[in-house]
């Protein structure tokens, strides 16, 4: 089960993410869930660890369009739709990048990057369908560690496009 955090007072072993969204001043919630390393899918573990609906709980991916890396945060119900993320983002090709160029550009380690708090600013894709929920969650920066927020926020503190992006 997860145990929720507020917003306010950065908890003990926060993450880049968490100091993002505190010092921003947005109004979030920190989900905690005991993360299983054989999990066959990082979010739709989260999901159900949260009791959440897959369309509200978002996943991080990196790309590379035209040969820059981007962000692309979708929801863990469905896949990413490369072709729309490259014309999102104005490109013509897109591929799914190299994980340690994932993570070397995030800072996050492989099934816990968060499109908040990453160490080098991307150009990011939110899929359009977040616009339809009061909050979604996306990784807080670590496995086992989800954050709650608007849709409206987590665009904002991205400088995220809102496209639809999503397959399935």
């Amino acid at each position: 089960m997860s145990k929720a955090k507020r917003a306010g007072k950065q908890q003990p072993g926060g993450t880049p993410a968490t100091v993002a969204l505190s010092a921003a001043g947005v109004a979030f919630t920190v989900h905690a869930y005991e993360h299983d390393p054989a999990a066959a899918s990082y979010g739709q573990e989260a999901a159900e660890a949260l009791g959440m609906e897959p369309e509200r709980v978002f996943k991080t991916l990196v790309a590379e369009v035209d040969g820059a890396l981007a962000v692309a945060v979708v929801p863990v119900a469905g896949s990413l739709d490369l072709k729309a993320l490259a014309a999102a983002v104005g490109g013509k090709r897109a591929a799914m990048a190299d994980p340690a160029a994932a993570e070397r550009s995030s800072g996050y380690v492989r099934g816990g990057i968060s499109p908040l708090g990453q160490r080098r600013a991307l150009r990011t894709v939110l899929d359009a369908s977040a616009s339809g929920h009061p909050t979604v969650c996306v990784s807080a920066g670590r496995r086992g560690l989800e954050v709650e927020l608007s849709p409206a926020d987590l665009a904002a503190l991205t400088d995220a496009v809102l496209a639809p992006i999503t397959r399935g």
